[in-house]
């Protein structure tokens, strides 16, 4: 995003819920930063200074608001950056912040295929800092997040934001905010007994539509769509221990937010929580960047329409593969058998929420006789346990934050997993806003034909959005009003 001085401050003045999360307005006469949103008075115009990431205002000495919020704001999509493999590194390093991994510079260049020289230059160049001072930031605001939202104790907020002890953690928050990290709270109400956490979107946002999309494709067991909210259960590992319980995400549509409710076993992971709530609604996304290649479909795309993700990497993938050549209705039904049959028992406050749905560990060490008395196919059962087996060794990563071309490849490589496949677990798992399975039956539908390399070449214009396209595609069918 490139932005005079006096466009942002128009933003501002306007409060624009557009720029939300691409703008930040850091006010001298306070030294705090704020979001565009803000509903503070608005400052008076030679005190604003404007930046384009919250690292950049951190990095100018300004802290952030009390008030808006500047961690809750939408973050970044795949195609944000003209600078991808400095967006990429920035993606990673996010990922690795909000689920508790170590994030080591070096070993993260080598990754990139970069020298290390090399990932801070272009870093510096796209997102105005360096890559430590990214990484400082992100862990900063995750913990602020977690002590305004949370009850935990102060000692977990340190651990779970990626510092290694309290002392540390508490001199970093005073010496970039200038408070201690239990002043902080004397500014916001005391949380409910389960957690509860706001995460913002940029309007507009198609809420209705992606409540559809997941009602459609809704287990039994495992999630629900109630009115605003999806519940679901979820689960992941916390230092090699399995973690389990519930979510509820509920859409506030006057605020541009969604409101998080989890279960207190979740408290270990709720870092991870928050990223995968964001990719699984698809809460970072720009509509404005989308729309001039939106415009060339030949239906109209609805306004704010987003593409659902994974809030867990390796259950969309597994549920991919069982839709493979059935109908949605069938792809239900056996991701319910495999649930029911595998699946962890959790407790809810929903009768309908019952399960987990398998780890990749469980279903990697099932007898595949077992999975096949479920209805499904022999070629279908040795592609999930071979996912599976990858998952678990860690040879494949499903999130956002994963290398896009490295799984993808690892993906075409597993047996039984073809392109359309892959493409689906692209878009899915991986939030690849680019995915196009063009041999889709629902995508052949829409457009009226059965000539896939003429679907390819008309997708060209729906560039580097086909994903989105596809999604507006398939809302002609499942929702033709």
């Amino acid at each position: 995003m490139v932005l005079t001085d006096d466009s942002a401050w128009l933003a501002l003045k306007a409060r624009d819920a557009r720029f939300d999360g691409r703008l930040f307005v850091g006010v001298t006469s306070t030294g705090v930063y704020c979001r565009p949103v803000c509903r503070v008075r608005t400052p008076r115009r030679e005190n604003c200074r404007f930046f384009d990431t919250r690292a950049q205002a951190e990095a100018a000495a300004f802290r952030p608001c009390l008030k808006c919020r500047p961690e809750i704001a939408p973050g970044l999509s795949a195609m944000d950056s003209s600078r991808v493999l400095a967006d990429d590194a920035a993606r990673r390093i996010e990922h690795a912040v909000h689920s508790g991994q170590d994030v080591a510079l070096p070993a993260l260049a080598a990754r990139l295929g970069v020298t290390d020289r090399h990932l801070r230059r272009i870093f510096q160049a796209a997102h105005g800092v360096s890559p430590h001072d990214y990484l400082s930031t992100q862990r900063l605001l995750l913990a602020k997040h977690l002590l305004t939202d949370t009850a935990l104790p102060v000692t977990q907020v340190a651990l779970a934001s990626g510092f290694g002890s309290l002392r540390r953690f508490n001199a970093a928050f005073a010496a970039r905010y200038r408070l201690k990290p239990t002043q902080l709270r004397q500014h916001r109400a005391a949380p409910p007994a389960d957690t509860a956490m706001r995460l913002a979107w940029r309007p507009p946002y198609d809420v209705a539509g992606v409540l559809a999309f997941l009602a459609h494709r809704e287990v039994p067991g495992v999630e629900q769509v109630h009115g605003l909210s999806l519940r679901r259960t979820l689960g992941g590992l916390h230092h090699g221990q399995a973690v389990a319980g519930w979510i509820s995400a509920t859409f506030v549509p006057e605020r541009h937010e969604v409101h998080l409710s989890t279960s207190a076993s979740l408290s270990p992971l709720l870092g991870d929580v928050l990223q995968r709530v964001r990719q699984g609604l698809d809460l970072d996304a720009d509509p404005a960047l989308m729309a001039p290649a939106l415009a060339a479909l030949p239906v109209a795309a609805r306004p704010g329409i987003r593409l659902p993700g994974a809030m867990d990497g390796f259950e969309s993938a597994v549920r991919v593969i069982l839709g493979q050549q059935v109908t949605l209705k069938a792809a239900r039904t056996l991701t319910h058998r495999l649930v029911q049959r595998f699946g962890e028992r959790v407790d809810t406050p929903w009768p309908a929420l019952t399960h987990l749905f398998p780890s990749a560990r469980t279903l990697a060490a099932a007898p595949a006789e077992d999975i096949g008395t479920l209805g499904i196919v022999r070629q279908r059962v040795r592609a999930i346990q071979t996912l599976a087996a990858a998952v678990d060794a860690g040879a494949i990563e499903l999130h956002r934050g994963a290398p896009l071309e490295a799984t993808m490849d690892a993906l075409r490589a597993l047996p039984g997993v073809g392109e359309w496949t892959v493409q689906l677990i692209a878009m899915r798992a991986l939030s690849w806003p680019d995915a196009f399975p063009c041999t889709d039956i629902g995508l052949l539908n829409a457009l009226g034909t059965r000539d896939v390399r003429a679907v390819e070449a008309r997708a060209e214009a729906w560039r580097p959005w086909r994903a989105y396209a596809l999604m507006a595609l398939w809302q002609t069918l499942e929702n033709p009003a």
